[in-house]
C-alpha cells in the first residue's frame, strides 16, 4: 500500500467497526409484525394494523410501537373485492376504530382506509388481505 492510501483503508476499517452494529440496534417501534392477528402497513410514521372478519372490521393505530389514542378518530374504509365495492364507517371503541355488519372480506380483497381526527386528515393506509 501506498503511504496515502493506508489512512483511508484505516479509516474505512475504523468506521465498518463503528457502524456495523447499528442495524442490531434498530428502533424496534417499527416492527410491523401484526399484535391483534390483522394485516400491518405503516404510512406516515403511523403503523396501521386491520382486522377484517365478516362481521367486524377493526383498525389499530401505533405509534413508535405504543397504540395510539383513538379519541375523535374515525375511519373510513373502501373494501373491493373483484368488481364489488363496500364502504364501512369505524369509530372509537376502546383502544381501536371498529365498525360492525356484513362485510365481504375474502382473500384479495383491497381495503383502504382514510383516517382523520377531528375531521382532519391523518393518513391513508392501503392494505390486501
Amino acid at each position: 500500500m501506498t503511504p496515502r492510501i493506508r489512512p483511508m483503508a484505516l479509516a474505512a476499517a475504523f468506521a465498518a467497526t463503528i457502524l456495523g452494529p447499528l442495524p442490531a440496534l434498530a428502533d424496534p417501534s417499527h416492527d410491523l409484525a401484526p399484535a391483534h392477528g390483522g394485516v400491518v402497513v405503516e404510512a406516515r410514521h403511523v403503523v396501521y394494523e386491520l382486522v377484517a372478519k365478516a362481521d367486524r372490521l377493526q383498525l389499530h393505530l401505533r405509534d413508535h410501537g405504543k397504540p395510539m389514542p383513538v379519541a375523535g378518530v374515525s375511519a373510513r374504509l373502501t373494501l373491493l373485492t373483484g368488481t364489488q365495492k363496500q364502504e364501512a364507517t369505524l369509530q372509537a371503541v376502546g383502544d381501536r376504530l371498529e365498525a360492525t355488519g356484513s362485510f365481504n372480506v375474502a382473500a384479495g380483497t383491497k381495503v383502504v382506509a382514510v383516517v382523520s381526527r377531528n375531521g382532519k386528515n391523518l393518513g391513508t393506509a392501503r392494505f390486501a388481505l
